[in-house]
């Protein structure tokens, strides 16, 4: 039977060879695991074998504490628990494992107690004594008399465990993701903790429209500013922000506004930091990793797995369903895959799309054998989840399913565009930019392998780099946002203003099948990063985030916010992200105009600077009228108001129009972008149903007593219309969008759980549906 990757595209039978290779050699460990271990699942549970684990020895109740540690010729385990000497020595089980079983005291509490801090002492095959934080340690602290990290025993009593309230959303077909890192998620110049993220971040991502959040620098990492990309202690969550029982809240509380919660999991590389990490943990340097030159990444400082070393696989593998089980994760994204996926880890190629650059004697096929081995057991153990690679180079298949032939992950991030948007606004100015460059770079993917299409993340938010909003306004950034002090915005930020606005609309249109912000670039985000150092005195005044900006009535930082709120409730609606309908029906360099049809509405942008268009003809497929939904220049936004005549009445359908089969005419403003949908599709007006999931959660049964208090607007006066839920549901038949408040019948508040001020809010007619915690999904459920 031919592979599905051979039909989607005949021209990889050319390199099949080294395909197969990855592919025999996934089946080779598959069948292997099967035999020795049962299956990949039960291999990947290395953490119930190493680490602390409870059990019995002789019929005496106690612990056991094992380490894999095949070079050492002897082991200790050192800690609080008996004053740091070399009491407690391990025996060797043979194969590199070292164990010790602890009996619990004679009262029954256990001898190495809840939050006791340890190491375990190894004497080398030099004969030298180190100290090593365990590689299974599933939590860590810094010690800040000497600045080391020591392992910690987190054993909860089992009424001070965290237990997980709320179901895992269902894996979104709109994906849309809010990159973000906790610690560094408040207002105040401070380590914001995972109660801090669950309380402040978490409502304001679902009322922004987003419906995944991607976590940084979650494992823990002993130094601060590497952003999490220099792991230390892989089993164990950063402990900064807070305990591991906190950290399970924060996603419950994320699976409770119906959020996907996604891990930036880092197995590309390990911090080369031995005193707190894997590095040279038996004292050789081929332990978990290479050793020599192999074994370290140059630009990086860092080392490399030996990904196919049986206890390593052992390790990583558990390590990814240690994630999903123990703290409910709903996906990760595989951060810098590019470097596993070369022997050169990229370094100095560059990708054109031939497949001489990514097949040949380059290609890391130990390192492809890991990955498809890894997204086989993610979606074997749960099949909803969401794996990402960030690779840079387009290696084909990557996107594919394992069965397949593929390496098995969902999506892939688009790392052109936003490259492609900093190289435009850094070199030149917008009246040259090359439409045909801009819609080739946003629609230049693989088919059927989906990608991730984004302006901006957090590579273009640190000290050293600039985001979108900061190439584009620059200084004016600090002294042109004040509406109070500047009613009529600069020409600088005006043009700063619609670009936004609009290279963001574009990325969503048309870059992808899923999209991806950095918290707070959302709303043009005024401070770059810059992490405690000592050059900046170890402040943290640039590692925060300015929410308050964006909630100032003053500042034009909310028509950003605004914008990208409203752009985000647009696509819920129409799921435009979800359609393979896709058609460029025009890119014009000289008007320096866009437009295309995606999933039944049409986009049209006009990119130049200073010409507005009447009567402007775009082609279009369909033969029914059409109104606009979504325009840029909307005063809300910022913008003069200019389209609005789109929003009232619908634009007839005309003949056909370069090689379109129909067409309309539209007024196109200067830097402007409209969306536009076939009237039909908003007729109905609007339904609000309520779900078991929110009603349960108020401890009702069914909808009966419930009131919905519709806010109107009567001779320029607020008033509150009150509608009763009949058969479950409200219908707004006339409504194109509503405010409202829900009272159950006792007369109290139902809240909004995403919003600031209790109240739901939808922008365009359809079905809603109120699940979870007080949230609007834009579709009848049943959840």
């Amino acid at each position: 039977m031919v592979l599905k990757i051979f039909e989607l595209d005949p021209s990889l039978e050319s390199v099949s060879g080294q395909i197969f290779d990855r592919i025999n050699g996934y089946k080779w460990w598959k069948e292997e695991l099967e035999k020795k271990e049962g299956g990949i699942e039960q291999f990947a549970e290395g953490y119930k074998m190493f680490g602390f684990n409870r059990g019995e020895k002789d019929n005496v109740k106690g612990a056991f504490f094992r380490e894999w540690l095949p070079n050492a010729k002897q082991v200790f385990l050192i800690g609080e628990f008996n004053k740091w000497e070399n009491t407690t020595a391990l025996t060797s089980e043979g194969f590199g494992r070292w164990v010790v079983f602890l009996p619990d005291e004679e009262d029954g509490t256990p001898m190495v107690p809840h939050k006791c801090q340890l190491k375990v002492r190894v004497e080398t095959p030099d004969g030298q004594m180190i100290e090593r934080v365990p590689a299974w340690t599933k939590l860590a602290w810094q010690d800040h008399t000497t600045n080391l990290f020591n392992g910690v025993n987190w054993e909860p009593l089992k009424e001070d465990q965290y237990t997980f309230v709320h179901k895992r959303p269902l894996n979104p077909d709109n994906l849309k993701i809010y990159e973000a890192h906790v610690g560094m998620a408040s207002v105040e110049a401070k380590v914001a903790t995972y109660a801090d993220f669950a309380r402040d971040v978490l409502p304001r991502i679902k009322r922004l429209g987003y419906n995944a959040v991607q976590l940084m620098a979650v494992a823990e990492h002993a130094h601060y500013g590497c952003f999490g990309y220099h792991v230390t202690s892989f089993f164990a969550p950063s402990s900064r922000q807070g305990t591991p029982e906190e950290l399970k809240m924060m996603i419950d509380t994320a699976h409770s506004l119906g959020i996907v919660v996604l891990m930036d999991l880092v197995h590309a590389h390990a911090s080369s930091n031995a005193l707190d990490g894997l590095a040279q943990q038996d004292g050789t340097d081929h332990c978990y990793t290479h050793g020599g030159p192999k074994g370290h990444h140059t630009e990086w400082d860092s080392k490399i797995f030996h990904y196919t070393k049986y206890e390593v696989l052992r390790f990583l593998l558990s390590n990814v369903k240690w994630w999903l089980e123990e703290y409910k994760f709903d996906g990760f994204r595989f951060d810098g895959i590019t470097s596993m996926l070369y022997q050169s880890h990229g370094i100095g190629k560059g990708y054109t799309g031939g497949y001489h650059e990514y097949f040949g004697a380059d290609a890391e096929i130990e390192s492809h054998i890991y990955l498809m081995l890894a997204n086989d057991l993610i979606h074997s153990v749960l099949p909803s989840a969401i794996t990402i690679g960030e690779d840079v180079s387009g290696m084909p298949t990557l996107c594919r399913p394992v069965e397949d032939g593929g390496f098995g992950f969902d999506y892939r991030l688009a790392m052109a565009i936003p490259d492609m948007f900093i190289k435009l606004l850094k070199e030149g100015t917008d009246d040259a930019w090359d439409m045909g460059h801009i819609t080739h770079t946003l629609t230049n993917r693989r088919y059927k392998e989906k990608v991730i299409a984004y302006c901006e993340s957090h590579d273009q938010a640190i000290v050293g780099d600039k985001t979108l909003a900061f190439w584009l306004m620059d200084a004016e950034m600090y002294t042109g946002m004040s509406i109070k002090t500047q009613p009529q915005a600069s020409l600088v930020v005006d043009r700063g203003l619609s670009l936004h606005k609009m290279i963001r609309l574009l990325v969503l249109g048309l870059g992808g099948e899923a999209y991806l912000t950095f918290m707070g670039n959302e709303f043009g985000h005024p401070e770059w990063i810059d992490f405690p150092r000592p050059e900046n005195g170890w402040s943290h005044d640039k590692c925060r985030r300015r929410w308050d900006l964006a909630e100032d009535v003053h500042l034009r930082y909310q028509f950003f916010q605004a914008f990208d709120e409203l752009m985000q409730a647009c696509e819920n609606r129409f799921n435009w992200l979800t359609s393979e309908e896709q058609y460029v029906c025009l890119k014009d360099n000289k008007d320096k105009v866009i437009a295309f049809e995606r999933g039944g509405l049409l986009f049209a942008f006009n990119f130049h600077p200073c010409q507005s268009y009447s009567d402007y003809q775009i082609g279009v497929g369909w033969d029914e009228p059409m109104r606009c939904v979504l325009d840029s220049d909307e005063s809300r936004f910022g913008g003069q108001n200019r389209l609005e005549h789109g929003h009232a009445s619908v634009f007839p359908v005309l003949g056909g129009f370069k090689e379109r089969p129909h067409s309309v005419k539209l007024y196109l403003p200067a830097r402007t972008a409209q969306v536009l949908v076939k009237e039909s599709v908003l007729q109905g007006g609007i339904r609000i149903l309520l779900a078991e999931s929110f009603l349960a959660g108020h401890g009702l049964t069914s909808a009966d007593g419930v009131v919905l208090q519709l806010e109107t607007v009567k001779d320029g006066k607020k008033e509150v219309a009150p509608m009763k839920f009949e058969g479950g549901c409200v219908e707004l038949a006339q409504a194109s969008n509503a405010t409202f408040a829900l009272v159950d019948p006792s007369g109290d508040i139902l809240n909004c759980g995403a919003s600031k001020d209790e109240l739901f809010r939808v922008y365009f007619p359809g079905d809603y549906t109120i699940l979870g915690k007080g949230y609007l999904e834009n579709a009848p459920a049943k959840a």
